[in-house]
Parts: structure tokens; sequence; C-alpha cells
């Protein structure tokens, strides 16, 4: 009688020993640590996307593409309209040419004229010619060399009057270039690049389909480490810190536990109501803090999934 007693007391203390083992502080459920949205950059139809829901991709990989032919259109027309620009310029050469072979003409005539005053100075020596005729020929040296300097100066102003045109024409090449550039980086992000390393969550859009900017095609994350959203009463609040070791706990069978270790690296700061699918070590209260308590995933933990949590170490 004694022996059975005796069982009975040690069944009952190893079943409250393992009640008291399954007791948790807190309960949440499990989120993506980081999540990314990706959005088109630009309008059109999806020309293609080559991924499903649970693919893992990784980053800076090419997963499908937009229709980009009216950017390609663009960009042609403005490189046509650089190349006609070149045609708009004028050319100086033949007016400078016209100008240089009379500046040659007078150049002789003045050497001539040079040479005509040599002679009438030696003959005005020898008596044989007379003063007038000297400046006569001095005057005609004036007038020719006066014709010379306006024939260099219209050969600078013929320059610098096509020169101020040509830039005037060319100047509007550096907007277009600028507008070309702008095309490039449309055509690139024509390209739908994924940001990074993960599983693909949700698939919004499909191949086919009329996409907008900005509008969301797909939701990566990375799930190699999960986030536990528990969520703990005022008075315990006093036990837990950042970057503290906490005990994660999930289902595995019938009153069995898989056990995890977990790092709290976000506490509420606001307390907020409980939410009405958790339940907290006092149900009764009210007001309750979140916690974020990232967890190594080994593949067996999914996004979505409930999780308990033991404060002490």
């Amino acid at each position: 009688m004694k022996k059975i007693f005796l069982l009975i007391i040690s069944a009952a203390l190893f079943t409250a020993c393992k009640n008291n083992n399954q007791k948790f502080d807190a309960s949440g459920t499990f989120e993506a640590t980081d999540e990314v949205i990706v959005s088109s950059e630009l309008p059109g139809k999806i020309i293609s996307l080559t991924i499903e829901e649970g693919a893992v991709i990784g980053k800076d990989s090419i997963v499908g593409a937009i229709d980009a032919v009216n950017v390609s259109l663009q960009k042609e027309q403005v490189e046509a309209s650089i190349k006609a620009l070149g045609e708009k310029t004028a050319d100086v050469a033949p007016q400078v040419t016209l100008l240089q072979n009379q500046l040659l003409v007078q150049q002789s005539q003045l050497n001539n004229l040079l040479h005509e005053k040599s002679r009438i100075e030696n003959l005005l020596k020898a008596d044989a010619a007379t003063g007038k005729q000297l400046d006569d020929m001095n005057a005609q040296i004036d007038v020719v060399k006066k014709q010379m300097a306006v024939t260099t100066q219209q050969i600078a102003v013929q320059r610098n009057n096509v020169s101020t045109q040509n830039r005037s024409v060319l100047s509007e090449a550096a907007p277009l270039e600028k507008r070309i550039a702008q095309l490039n980086d449309q055509e690139k992000k024509a390209f739908i690049i994924n940001p990074v390393n993960g599983t693909v969550i949700t698939k919004y859009a499909e191949q086919g389909e009329i996409t907008a900017a900005g509008k969301a095609l797909y939701k990566v994350a990375d799930l190699s480490t999960l986030t536990l959203r528990a969520y703990i009463t005022g008075t315990q609040l006093s036990q837990i810190k950042l970057n503290q070791p906490v005990k994660v706990f999930i289902d595995n069978g019938t009153d069995q536990y898989k056990e995890y270790s977990g790092i709290a690296y976000w506490i509420a700061d606001k307390a907020e109501f409980t939410p009405k699918t958790i339940q907290t070590k006092e149900e009764r209260a009210n007001l309750v803090y979140a916690v974020k308590i990232k967890v190594k995933n080994d593949g067996l933990l999914k996004i979505g999934m409930y999780g308990e949590i033991k404060l002490s170490q």
C-alpha cells in the first residue's frame, strides 16, 4: 500500500514537472525578418517573369523583363536629331578661301606699287621724276594697305560669325545627349532584377499582363532567419532586454516541442491591446508589449507558424 502511495506521488510530481516545463511565458507567430516587394520601374507589357512562389533566387539575377520598344524608338529619334544638327552647321571654308585669294591679289598689287615707289625714288634723286609722282605712289600704297586690312578683318569676322552660328546649333546636342542617357537608363530598367537573396513569398503578376511603374510584381524574403513576434505583459517587461538569448519552442508532435535559440533584437516602447490570437502568461492582461526574436531557420520554421518563448535561461 505504501509503495502504491509513493508511485502515485512520484507520478503526480512528474506530471507537475512536465506541465511546468510546457508552461511558456509568451507566444506569437513567425514572420519574415526582411521582406522586399519588387516593383516594375517601367509601365508596359510583362514579356517575361521567370519566378514561382517558393523559388529561391539570387541577388542581382534577372527574373523578367518589361516591353521597352517605345523607349528604343524614342532613343532612335533623339539620335537622328543629333545627327541632323551636323547638317545645320555652316562651312566657313568657301568664304574664307575667297577672301584669302582676294588678299593675295592685294598683296601682289602692294608689291608692285612698292617696286614702283622705289623706282620713282631713284628717278627723283636723278631729277628724272617729280615729288608729286612720289606722293601719288604713296597714296596708292596706302589705299591698297587699307584694302588689305579690311580684307583681313572680313576673314576674322566671317570665321567668328560662322563659329557663333555653329555653336548655337551644336549647343542643342547637349540636352539631346542627356535625353539619350535617360533613355538608356530606362532601357536598363526594363529588366526586372532581383535585389536580394531570398525566397519568393508571393507572386502578384504573370507574363503577358500590363503593369504600371511602381506596381508590385512579387515579394521576396530571406528565410534563413525568421522573426518570432511575441507579446509579453508589463510585469514580464523587466525580465527581457535587447540582445538577450531566449528559448523558442515550436510544436513537434503531440505534447512535444522542438527548441531553438533566439535573440531578442527589438522591444516595443509602447503597450498595445492583446491580439485575439495570442495567449499571454497572464491571459487577463489587456495591454501587452511586442518583442521580436530572431531565430535561425533550419528549414522547419514557416511564416505564420506559432511559437512559444521562455524568458528564463
